[in-house]
């Protein structure tokens, strides 16, 4: 299984990967939406973790721009936390 990790904290992106790998997911990941969206639209994945505060595209558009892609190849269950 493919996974990809859209996160600008390089902290919590690897911590996330590292599990996902554990895992036996192939991981990528990009550390802004523009970057995640290129790899979303070439790369087929089963999964995509997205942070919602992202540079140069946040995660709510890079969601909404894979949802509007016809040839989009990763399906979207969109779940949100937010810190308090």
């Amino acid at each position: 299984m493919r996974a990809l990790v859209v996160e600008d904290d390089e902290k919590i992106a690897s911590f996330v990967s590292k599990g996902l790998k554990q895992n036996g997911f192939a991981v990528d990941c990009a550390n802004d939406g523009e970057r995640g969206l290129d790899l979303a639209s070439t790369i087929a994945y089963d999964v995509a973790i997205l942070d919602l505060m992202l540079p140069k595209l946040d995660g709510l558009s890079l969601l909404r721009r894979l949802r509007q892609q016809k040839s989009a190849n990763t399906g979207t269950d969109f779940e949100r936390a937010r810190e308090r």
